[in-house]
């Protein structure tokens, strides 16, 4: 029987990345950095602040453009893209939950959620039973018409959790999802990102500081100095 070689959900090769500080001179955040997720894989990566964790959550998921290197999701290279057919790619298979939920104030909670389907020209009927599907899978059934004003901060996040998962992507990257939560918020929000995540088979990157919920995640990446390990 032949070996079932699966490709990687998502590859990084030889990324690396510079900034010019007051036009000048050049400062080097990582150099060559490699490494690849696969499927259904849960990651978290670790590191001193500064070292370049939201900078490489950028890159993959093509907000910013890497100094060299290329980022691929799916067996696409993304680099290679136009800014329109990006814009469009990123919305279908790429979904961000960030260390402050950023849902929009006047719509609710399941309105927050539809949003990527309507953004790529789904009506809200399409897409309204999804929503109330993973509303309810972080525990928020009740609180679908309730605009962000009326949740707590660990409720507004798991909306924006359940609003990453709305277009099914390749893949989920998160930065500091659990930061402005408490203890006892951040293991409910990681607990309910596990269970997605396993549900779904839904791939995962997050920045993390915590290394309790690090330790929970299938794979540990670490960058430090410019290093990944």
């Amino acid at each position: 029987m032949g070996v079932n070689h699966k490709m990687p959900i998502l590859e990084a090769h030889n990324l690396t990345k510079r900034f010019a500080v007051r036009g000048r001179v050049d400062v080097e955040v990582f150099r060559d950095l490699t490494f690849a997720l696969e499927e259904g894989e849960l990651a978290t990566l670790i590191g001193p602040s500064g070292s370049g964790k939201s900078t490489l959550l950028h890159l993959l998921g093509t907000l910013d453009k890497p100094s060299s290197g290329e980022v691929v999701i799916e067996g696409e290279n993304v680099a290679e893209m136009g800014d329109k057919e990006l814009s469009a790619f990123r919305n279908h298979r790429i979904g961000f939950i960030f260390q402050f939920h950023h849902l929009l104030p006047e719509f609710t909670a399941l309105e927050n959620v539809a949003m990527p389907g309507m953004i790529a020209g789904k009506s809200f009927s399409e897409v309204r039973q999804r929503a109330i599907e993973l509303l309810t899978d972080v525990g928020l059934a009740e609180r679908l018409e309730h605009r962000p004003g009326m949740l707590s901060g660990g409720e507004a996040q798991r909306v924006a959790v359940a609003r990453a998962f709305l277009m099914s992507p390749a893949i989920i990257l998160a930065d500091e999802p659990t930061g402005n939560l408490d203890a006892r918020n951040s293991e409910i929000l990681f607990g309910i990102i596990t269970n997605l995540s396993r549900k779904h088979r839904q791939s995962f990157l997050i920045a993390t500081h915590n290394l309790d919920l690090a330790r929970q995640s299938d794979r540990v990446l670490h960058l430090e100095s410019g290093v990944l390990t």
